[in-house]
């Protein structure tokens, strides 16, 4: 179920809740206003007795019928607070073992991703306990010591000390160069910036000849800003540069160099367990509807060798598809995606086009007997 359903149901409830807190305290201000008018009667009597205006009062209240006025919003807040858990239970079925197959796990792979998920998350003493209490062999922990390293780095960039990543960029500088990456330029710029904040234009002068010179052939642009700016040390915040002092400078730049230490080592920038669980979490609902309809028909969902249905996922969570084409025997690229067809076979789109004489006309599947129409052929990431 879509969370816009989920909110709207949610908003119906808060709605009607305030209409009954409205409501309730337009009841308790009227009781009010009666009881303060009684009250007043009653000094004014002196020693007479009150009897009357309290019968009056109580008529008076009773007329009013408090209950009856606030009767309808409550059975309307209560009928929206009973269908809420309802829906909530609908949507978020705790039962999800029904879309899972009798699937051979590599424990001990799976562990080794937990681990290192941990690890790359900077919760390093989580993982030593993790490993410790799953009997793992500690060359699990191998990537450790380079996080802990990236996590130093990172934290002395808060403190916007660039020089640890200074260090690790100069020495890893022919594989960022590789990898098309000018992290080391980034970083020789944000030293430069804190130097002339504290307004030294001979030592920033200096740097710029030392550091910064050598990426003049490729960055000349950014150099020259970088120049200018020399003219507003001391004012650099009244300058037309004074974007070179905003903190998310940073925070990109760091951002990079988590990248590209990753990328370094061979891990991917984001946490492979967190992708995975994201995806699940997209993934889940149509598989279970799926295996309500199936439990219904009596099909055995355990021996299907595909999916009957295709499973939607965000972009983010689509990948390069590596595929050759059965029929022109080309693998996939950007240009040319695998097309998945309604009869459950696969073929590039190029071959599709072909066949079909650039989606004029329905052509048959090579490999079944069924009739394939270009428009409803879709793109398939593996």
């Amino acid at each position: 179920m879509e969370p816009n359903t989920i909110k709207e149901a949610f908003d119906r409830v808060t709605k009607k809740q305030k209409l009954f807190c409205s409501k309730s305290q337009e009841v308790i201000d009227q009781i009010n206003q009666e009881i303060e008018q009684a009250l007043q009667k009653i000094q004014s009597l002196g020693n007479l007795d009150p009897k009357s205006v309290l019968a009056e009062l109580k008529t008076k209240l009773k007329d009013m019928a408090p209950s009856s006025q606030l009767e309808s919003t409550q059975k309307e807040l209560n009928g929206a607070l009973s269908k809420y858990p309802k829906l909530l239970e609908k949507s978020f079925n705790p039962d999800i073992s029904k879309a899972y197959r009798n699937t051979d796990f590599d424990i001990h792979s799976v562990n080794q991703i937990i681990a290192s998920h941990f690890y790359r998350q900077g919760l390093f003493e989580i993982g030593d306990s993790f490993i410790n209490e799953t009997l793992e062999p500690e060359s699990v922990a191998a990537c450790k010591s380079q996080f802990e390293e990236m996590f130093r780095i990172l934290e002395a960039m808060r403190s916007q000390n660039v020089q640890p990543a200074l260090n690790w960029a100069a020495a890893n500088s022919d594989k960022l160069k590789q990898n098309g990456s000018d992290l080391l330029l980034k970083l020789h710029s944000l030293q430069y910036v804190e130097i002339l904040k504290k307004q030294s234009k001979k030592d920033a002068l200096n740097y710029v000849r030392t550091y910064l010179a050598p990426f003049a052939p490729d960055h000349m642009t950014e150099i020259r800003k970088l120049m200018a700016s020399m003219l507003w040390a001391g004012k650099l915040d009244q300058s037309p540069y004074s974007h070179f002092l905003l903190p998310t400078n940073w925070d990109k730049v760091a951002d990079e160099l988590t990248r590209q230490f990753c990328n370094i080592l061979g891990q991917s920038y984001e946490s492979p367990l967190s992708v995975t669980i994201a995806a699940g979490v997209q993934g889940l609902p149509p598989l279970l509807k799926f295996m309500n309809v199936m439990v219904s028909k009596r099909q055995e969902w355990q021996t299907m060798k595909q999916l009957p249905i295709p499973v939607e996922l965000d972009r983010e969570f689509q990948f390069h598809s590596v595929f050759v084409c059965p029929v022109s025997k080309e693998q996939s690229t950007e240009e040319n995606l695998p097309m998945w067809m309604s009869c459950g076979h696969v073929l590039c789109k190029q071959s599709i086009l072909k066949m079909s004489k650039n989606s004029t006309r329905p052509f048959k599947c090579p490999y079944c007997p069924s009739d394939i129409d270009a428009i409803h052929c879709r793109e398939l990431y593996f």
